[in-house]
């Protein structure tokens, strides 16, 4: 930068093409283009990437992040006017269906979406012949490969409404990519039969001997060069960079077929003979009028070893007269000068912590309904609730469904409803550890696409299959399953709150007594958290002896247990009666009172020191300028 605004040449000269592209970036600070020898590679370049993409997900399954990436690529549908149409459309169905717990990608979901939106029908029939055409793919001549590539690639170019291959072969990067792919075209007849992962490296191999130069005009004083380039050229500053060991000079690349020896009887030139080419262009460049010599002290991994060019130097200049080793400090003082320089220009400005946020809605704009859960989470997180039910931001679902814990437990809530809904009278232990094995994978193979997940998660219910059973046995002697997942809606008059609720499982016995169960696949919470901050089960217990639950008559509730189906069986009974779910009325009427003036604010993870997750809100709530010993900081906010 400092040798452009001088009028003076300046060269970057290194082996290390990514370095190369990082320091394009950084000189793109001061609008300066550099010229690259080297020019852009062609995969990094719109329809490389484009070509590149739909090579790498030919027959593989497809996810949400992959689909999004073909169709928000800035060369999809533009073979018509309704690329911004086309735009609100992917917005859509990302909100829509690939956000809602989908692992991979079906045409049967997007028609149930277009069946929803008439008006975009043909707009999706056109997205699933984009995927039906992906997924078909096999072991074939690598022509086929080619052509289906390329025709795949021209329509989703095109767009449903456009025609020909849209911008896809339009400009020097279109161009480029056009002729290597026609190259490749003419040649694929001799290739033989591929697989696609076979398809995928050998296409990706040919785009990469692409290069693109950017019409933009370069800088014409500023230059970056290979070592081959540096040896027939000179500038007024050279910038000797990335020497590293295994990048300048490079790591000779592992020989499968021949060893040294047998290199050298066959007159082949052995790997030292790059490293000694590597020498010599460090010694030609080094010879410049002016040189920076410059390496990364760590990589991505780990610390770095310098280049032995650097280490000879220095200590050549260490073993000479005392002028050698001044020389050397006044070397690395100047240097230091660039690192103060480039430290203080990615120094950030000293910026306050954000207080810990309490803010104080008007009390028209609280929530007047919350379910069994948010009580919980209005105990321990009052943010959270300000964040989701006042200023309604819902955080966003993965674009990719993962084997994750939230997932096993809501298929193991279906295994268990399931099994429990089925279960004759009188079923013998053994036959209901059959049944209950084959109902869960049944349910694992519909819910759970990862082979790995669904042996891993049914060996671990397995394992539990046989104490579950005996609990099971022991609740069915006492009482009879009659609602499973039943929703329910209790209207607090005292404070106009409505309370709903989700019993995973309600029985009752012949008196009519009613016996709640929640099934926990995590940890079943310990008692002084039921005491201070979880009352599912209490509140539970008050909208069941209201009636509140759909189909489900009220009757008075003698038990109230978790059933842990998790690593191991549980199962764990909580202290109900009469004064128990009095105490936890009055507590719920005391709490949304509480909420119901303007002085109470809704302070951030008021409970939360002993959470072991991050919380949907805690980045807004910016938790980690502020901690748990930090005092809340109240503001009224809504006028």
């Amino acid at each position: 930068r400092e040798a452009a605004a001088r009028g003076e040449e300046a060269a970057l000269i290194t082996p290390d093409r990514r370095l190369t592209r990082q320091v394009t970036a950084a000189l793109d600070r001061w609008r300066i283009e550099p010229d690259d020898s080297a020019g852009r590679p062609l995969p990094l370049s719109p329809p490389g990437r484009l070509l590149r993409h739909i090579a790498e997900l030919s027959g593989a399954k497809l996810t949400g992040a992959d689909l999004l990436a073909l169709l928000k690529h800035p060369l999809a549908n533009t073979g018509s006017d309704a690329r911004g149409d086309h735009l609100r459309h992917t917005r859509d169905l990302e909100l829509d269906v690939l956000r809602e717990g989908m692992a991979w990608v079906t045409t049967g979901a997007l028609d149930d979406w277009a069946q929803k939106r008439p008006d975009r029908g043909a707009w999706a029939h056109w997205v699933n012949s984009i995927i039906r055409d992906l997924a078909e793919t096999g072991t074939r001549p690598l022509a086929e490969h080619v052509n289906h590539t390329l025709a795949l690639a021209e329509r989703l170019a095109a767009g449903p409404e456009g025609q020909g291959s849209g911008g896809l072969w339009d400009k020097e990067a279109g161009r480029e990519a056009r002729r290597i792919c026609d190259e490749l075209v003419r040649e694929a007849p001799h290739g033989g039969d591929f697989t696609p992962s076979d398809y995928r490296d050998l296409f990706v191999s040919v785009l990469n001997r692409g290069e693109v130069r950017d019409p933009v005009q370069p800088h014409p004083g500023v230059r970056i060069w290979g070592t081959l380039e540096a040896r027939v050229q000179g500038v007024d500053l050279v910038i000797l960079a990335g020497l590293n060991e295994g990048s300048w000079p490079e790591t000779p690349p592992p020989d499968p077929w021949m060893n040294r020896k047998m290199r050298a009887e066959a007159g082949l030139l052995l790997p030292e003979r790059r490293i000694g080419l590597s020498a010599h262009d460090f010694q030609q460049a080094i010879a410049a009028k002016s040189v920076v010599l410059s390496r990364s002290v760590r990589d991505e991994e780990s610390q770095t070893v310098p280049s032995r060019w650097i280490n000879r130097l220095m200590n050549l200049m260490k073993g000479m007269s005392p002028e050698g080793e001044r020389a050397l400090a006044e070397m690395r003082e100047r240097g230091a000068h660039w690192l103060a320089l480039a430290g203080a220009l990615e120094a950030a400005d000293p910026v306050a912590p954000a207080p810990r946020p309490s803010p104080q809605p008007p009390v028209g704009a609280r929530p007047t309904q919350l379910s069994v859960t948010q009580i919980t989470k209005l105990v321990r997180d009052p943010y959270a609730i300000y964040a989701n039910k006042i200023l309604r931001l819902r955080p966003l679902k993965p674009l990719a469904q993962t084997p994750d814990a939230s997932l096993r437990g809501t298929i193991l809530h279906r295994i268990m409803e399931r099994f429990v809904a089925e279960t004759p009278p009188e079923e013998a232990p053994e036959e209901g550890k059959v049944r209950l094995m084959a109902l869960a994978g049944e349910e694992l193979e519909a819910h759970a696409p990862w082979p790995a997940a669904r042996l891993l998660w049914l060996a671990k219910l397995g394992r539990i299959a046989d104490s579950f059973l005996m609990d099971e046995a022991d609740r069915r002697s006492r009482a009879t399953p009659t609602a499973f997942e039943a929703r329910g809606r209790l209207s607090v008059d005292a404070v106009g709150f409505t309370l709903t609720g989700i019993a995973d499982r309600i029985d009752r016995d012949e008196a009519g007594a009613l016996y709640i169960y929640d099934y926990k696949t995590g940890e079943i919470p310990s008692k002084p958290v039921r005491e201070r901050i979880d009352k599912q089960l209490p509140l539970e217990a008050i909208m069941a002896q209201g009636g509140a639950f759909e189909g489900l008559a009220p009757g008075p509730v003698v038990e109230a247990a978790y059933i842990g189906i998790g690593a191991k069986s549980a199962f764990e009974r909580i202290e109900i009666d009469d004064e128990i779910i009095t105490d936890a009325r009055e507590g719920l009427v005391d709490l949304i009172s509480a909420y119901q003036t303007r002085t109470q604010g809704y302070t951030a993870r008021i409970l939360a020191e002993k959470t072991r997750f991050d919380g949907d809100y805690d980045h807004l709530a910016r938790f980690g300028e502020w901690d748990h010993a930090t005092d809340p900081t109240k503001m009224e906010v809504g006028e």
